[in-house]
């Protein structure tokens, strides 16, 4: 079957994102595949759990009511289909709208991000995570939120800004040689844009989705969070500016703690290249940890 009305959104999520498997991963990791496989047979009717991911997912699937917009979730696992149906049997219990999955029975699931033409893949498999990003694909390794998402509203997405909208070459200016010249090395090249990072097709494609509609009307909102402060403000704003790209909301916090940024901001999801601002940010908002750049 051919689809009617092709999706402007496709992001592509594990089923350890979507679904709390720790019990079933518990036992392939203590017992092996074999028993693995037994032991989601004999539980295929038992409905799963939501995962770090779920509530992003069924956030994003909810736009679909609105004109306008289309949004696909495909699921991709490692499962094989025998041992992956409890999966969609959970998908169909907690009647999500997904139709479209890849069980590569072990295999690599980065193979098939293209084929399906998504543009964020989201997984608790750092391997995975990297493998996309390598091959183009923005990703992130999603950490559990202590804290409940908010169902209703806009989707927030939050994102730092070197390493993930931009390269990491200003980051490895940082590490190498200090804050200081950093700060004076971003003020003579504020006229240069960054070279774009992974997130930044993702970003490209949330405000194509926003171009649609008015800023108060949009489902989608955008923010950047960074530890950058001024003068090194400057570069960031007109690369932005140089790439025609919105962002509704900048927070430039010179190197403070984002968590209750983060917060007061409402993100749906908050990605970052550095893991310790991701498991500090998870205390209150779900939080992707980008494994690219010098800080990985």
């Amino acid at each position: 079957m051919s689809e009617v009305t092709p999706p402007n959104l496709r992001i592509a999520i594990s089923s350890s994102a979507l679904f709390d498997l720790s019990a079933a991963d518990q036992v392939f990791r203590e017992e092996g595949l074999a028993a693995y496989g037994e032991y989601q047979r004999a539980r295929e009717k038992e409905t799963l759990s939501p995962g770090p991911a779920f509530p992003l997912a069924r956030k994003l699937l909810d736009l679909n009511a609105q004109e306008g917009i289309g949004v696909e979730v495909v699921l991709l696992s490692r499962n094989s289909a025998d041992t992956g149906l409890r999966v969609f049997n959970s998908i169909q219990a907690h009647e999500l709208p997904i139709i479209r999955a890849a069980f590569t029975g072990g295999g690599a699931p980065y193979r098939y991000m293209l084929p399906f033409q998504c543009q964020l893949f989201l997984s608790t498999n750092p391997i995975d995570v990297t493998d996309a990003l390598d091959h183009g694909v923005a990703a992130a390794t999603v950490l559990v939120s202590r804290k409940p998402s908010n169902p209703d509203g806009p989707v927030k997405f939050a994102f730092d800004g070197d390493a993930v909208l931009f390269s990491d070459e200003a980051e490895q200016v940082y590490q190498r040689e200090g804050l200081a010249v950093f700060a004076e090395t971003e003020q003579k090249a504020a006229d240069q844009p960054l070279t774009p990072g992974p997130f930044k097709p993702f970003l490209d494609q949330l405000n194509a989705i926003q171009s649609r509609f008015g800023e108060a009307a949009c489902p989608i909102r955008t923010a950047l969070v960074t530890a950058r402060s001024s003068p090194s403000h400057e570069r960031v704003i007109k690369t932005l500016r140089s790439w025609g790209v919105r962002v509704d909301e900048s927070l430039f916090l010179g190197g403070r703690d984002k968590t209750q940024f983060l917060r007061a901001y409402g993100a749906d999801i908050f990605f970052d290249d550095q893991a310790e601002h991701c498991h500090l940010a998870s205390r209150e908002v779900v939080a992707g940890h980008v494994n690219h750049g010098v800080m990985n």
